[in-house]
C-alpha cells in the first residue's frame, strides 16, 4: 500500500550539470543546476532562478557550457551548489580548477568535468511558474576516458552524478539493465 507523501518533487535521477559562463571581464562563474534536461535534438533546458550570478552572465554573453558532473568531482560540483558567485568573488577559484575558452562559444570549458556541452542562448522562457534557459547545443566534448569502442559516452565509464531529490543525496549511475526500445519489445507482440 502506498502512503501520502504530500507535495514532494518525486523525479529521481535528476541529473547534477555545472553550468558555465563569463562575466563581462570573462571571469568564470559555474552554478550546480539540478533541474535541467535535453528538450529537442539540440537543445537544453535550464530551470534555474534569474538571479543567479552564472544565469546573469549568460544573458549577457548570450553563451554558456554545461558539464557533467561526475563521482570524482563531487565535492566541487556541491561547492558550485552552495556557494553563490553573488557573494562570493573567487567562487570558481576556490576550487583550483581550470576553464579554458571553449572554441565554439563564448564561455569556459570547465576542464576537469569530462562531458561538456557548449551552447549559445536560444531563448528564455518565463511563465508564472517557471524561469527556463533555453540552450542550442553547438558541440558536445568528452574526455577519451569516458567514450566506449563505438566513440559514444559510456555511461559506466562516466560515472555521472545524479541528484537524489528525496533524501538530498548524491548517486552515481552505470550499471546497464536493459536496451532502450527493446526492453519492452515482447508486450508489443501480444
Amino acid at each position: 500500500m502506498k502512503k501520502n507523501l504530500g507535495v514532494v518533487q518525486a523525479v529521481y535521477p535528476m541529473p547534477v550539470l555545472m553550468v558555465a559562463a563569463y562575466d563581462e571581464k570573462e571571469k568564470v562563474n559555474v552554478m550546480n543546476a539540478a533541474w535541467g534536461m535535453i528538450c529537442n535534438t539540440d537543445r537544453i533546458a535550464l530551470f534555474i532562478d534569474e538571479e543567479h550570478k552564472t544565469t546573469q552572465n549568460l544573458l549577457k554573453t548570450k553563451a554558456f557550457t554545461v558539464s557533467i558532473a561526475d563521482r570524482a568531482h563531487m565535492d566541487a560540483a556541491d561547492f558550485f551548489g552552495i556557494a553563490t558567485g553573488n557573494k562570493m568573488s573567487d567562487k570558481f577559484e576556490r576550487t583550483g580548477y581550470t576553464a579554458v575558452k571553449s572554441t565554439f562559444v563564448n564561455a569556459p570549458v570547465i576542464a576537469e568535468f569530462p562531458v561538456v556541452m557548449e551552447c549559445e542562448l536560444a531563448e528564455v522562457v518565463e511563465t508564472e511558474s517557471f524561469y527556463c534557459i533555453v540552450g542550442k547545443i553547438v558541440n558536445t566534448a568528452a574526455e577519451e576516458s569516458v567514450l566506449s569502442e563505438n566513440g559514444k559516452v559510456d555511461p559506466e565509464k562516466l560515472q555521472a552524478l545524479q541528484f537524489d531529490q528525496f533524501q538530498h543525496g548524491y548517486y552515481v549511475s552505470g550499471e546497464k539493465v536493459g536496451k532502450a526500445w527493446n526492453a519492452g519489445k515482447a508486450l508489443m507482440e501480444k
